[in-house]
C-alpha cells in the first residue's frame, strides 16, 4: 500500500496524490485520487475501497511514512486483525509491486489526460483497468482473471446474442476448480521467474559487510538534480541488524540515526595516520 505523490499539476477537483495497494497474489491494483496523503485518508481508503468491497486482507506492507506509521491507522489493523510489515527504510523495492504500478500509471496517464493534465483523475479507473485486465509480466496471467475466477469482458470483445446461466452448485464447482488451476500454474511461474531472478543476481552481486565502528556514506533517495548531493554522511556503523541491514549514526549530529541496507551504504576508508 502506497502513496503516490504529490503529482502537478493538482488535478481539477484538488486532487495531489493517488494511493493504492496491490493484492501480492493476484497483482490485482485498487488505486484511488485523493486529495492529501494522511493517515485518516489512508484509513478511510481502505475502509471503502478495500474491505467492504474485497474483505479484509491478512497482512498489509506500507513504507515508513507518518500516514502509515500513525496511531490511528495502526489501531484500525489491530482493530480488524491485519497485520502491518513495514519496508525497509531507503529500500523502496521491497514494495516494489507498486512502484512497478506507479510507473505504469504515470506513462499512461500522460497520454491520456488532456493538455493541461488536469484531468489525470479521471483517467486513473481507466488506467487501472487496463493494468489489471493485461498480462502480468511475472504471473503471465491476468489480474482480473485471477481476482474474480472468469476473463475479463472487454468494451471492444463480441458478445454472443446466446445467454447461457449455470446452476449454482455447478457454477461453484467450476469457480473452484477454474481458480485452483490458475493459482497453481501462477505459482509455478512465479517461483521459476524467481529462481532465474536469483541465479542472475547472485552471478553478479556483491556480499558487502561492515563492522562496527565502520565510517560510510548513505545515498540519498529524494528527488534531485544533477547538481544535487548524492550522498549524506559520515555516519558511524553502530550494529548490525540483519545480513544487509545496519543502523548508523551520523559523526557530527548523532541524535541523526537511520536504518539503511547494504545497496544504500558506501565504505569511506580512513586514512592511516
Amino acid at each position: 500500500m502506497d502513496y503516490h505523490g504529490p503529482i502537478i499539476p493538482s488535478s481539477a477537483r484538488g486532487h495531489k496524490y493517488i494511493i493504492s495497494i496491490t493484492d501480492i497474489m493476484s497483482k490485482f491494483v485498487i488505486a484511488k485520487a485523493v486529495r492529501d496523503n494522511s493517515a485518516e485518508t489512508a484509513a478511510e481508503f481502505l475502509q471503502q475501497e478495500v474491505i467492504t468491497k474485497y474483505g479484509t486482507p491478512r497482512c498489509i506492507l506500507t513504507d515508513n511514512g507518518s500516514h502509515f506509521t500513525a496511531m490511528m491507522f495502526n489501531n484500525l489493523l489491530k482493530s480488524i486483525g491485519a497485520t502491518h510489515l513495514y519496508s525497509t527504510p531507503y529500500h523502496p523495492q521491497t514494495n516494489g509491486q507498486i512502484e512497478r504500478f506507479n510507473a505504469t500509471m504515470d506513462a499512461k496517464i500522460a497520454v491520456l489526460a488532456n493538455e493541461r493534465k488536469t484531468n489525470w483523475h479521471e483517467q486513473l479507473p481507466f488506467v487501472t483497468f487496463i493494468y489489471n485486465t493485461s498480462v502480468h509480466a511475472t504471473t503471465k496471467h491476468i489480474p482480473f482473471e485471477l481476482m474474480y475466477g472468469r476473463k475479463p469482458v472487454l468494451p471492444f470483445d463480441p458478445q454472443s446474442s446466446v445467454v447461457s446461466t449455470m446452476e449454482r452448485d455447478e457454477y461453484l464447482e467450476y469457480a473452484k476448480d477454474y481458480i485452483s488451476s490458475l493459482t497453481q500454474d501462477m505459482k509455478r511461474i512465479v517461483l521459476n521467474s524467481q529462481r532465474k531472478y536469483k541465479e542472475k543476481y547472485d552471478l553478479n552481486r556483491s556480499n558487502p559487510t561492515y563492522s562496527i565502528g565502520d565510517l560510510v556514506l548513505v545515498k540519498t533517495t529524494a528527488a534531485r538534480n544533477k547538481f544535487s548531493v548524492r550522498n549524506e554522511g559520515q555516519f558511524r556503523v553502530q550494529k548490525q541488524l540483519g545480513p544487509k541491514t545496519y543502523f548508523v549514526e551520523h559523526v557530527r549530529k548523532p541524535e541523526y540515526q537511520k536504518q539503511v541496507t547494504v545497496d544504500s551504504i558506501i565504505p569511506i576508508v580512513e586514512r592511516l595516520s
